[in-house]
């Protein structure tokens, strides 16, 4: 591979991370062509693009991005390297644990970029599948505003009915 490639690959990633905001740093190389394959079509219908790189190329990737930024995930990038490209934070954490609740152990979650937060280690899958994403946050907030203007209304609904019972009672004892 010549410079002139190795660039146009680097730039193809910083549009790709550019594009999505949201990656995650993945191993998957034990899996086999059947498990792979099928990995590749979920992340497709979940809108992940899964694209395996070299990891010189992707570090230089990040330094070309954020330099400093992304300094703690350059010891993840050893071994064989799959990155899942997102525009959802959780979706990809999600996609792996139920990857693995079919009894699969890979992929294995090297690293994370998600709201503007580094994750690293498989060990923090847990706290990925948890994030909230944009469309969730707004829906609890929608949610909470809505609670307050259900009860007044409720009350006023019960209200009226205790003020026509009284009016009436009133009304009959004269």
């Amino acid at each position: 591979m010549d410079i002139a490639q190795k660039r146009d690959i680097v730039e193809s990633i910083v549009q790709k991370i550019n594009e999505n905001g949201h990656f995650y740093i993945t191993d998957i190389e034990a899996l086999n062509a059947e498990d792979t394959s099928n990995l590749r079509r979920k992340c497709f219908e979940n809108d992940i693009e899964i694209v395996v790189v070299k990891n010189t190329l992707f570090k230089k990737a990040l330094e070309q991005i954020g330099g400093d930024d992304y300094q703690e995930l350059y010891g993840v990038l050893k071994g064989t390297t799959s990155v899942l490209f997102c525009k959802t934070a959780n979706i990809p954490a999600k996609l792996i644990k139920d990857f693995r609740n079919e009894g699969k152990q890979k992929p294995v979650l090297k690293g994370a970029f998600a709201q503007q937060s580094i994750y690293i280690g498989d060990d923090q899958l847990d706290s990925l599948v948890s994030i909230k994403s944009k469309e969730e946050l707004i829906g609890d907030i929608v949610l909470l505003l809505q609670s307050p203007m259900q009860q007044l209304i409720g009350q006023l609904s019960s209200g009226k009915n205790t003020i026509a019972g009284i009016v009436k009672t009133l009304s009959e004892k004269e």
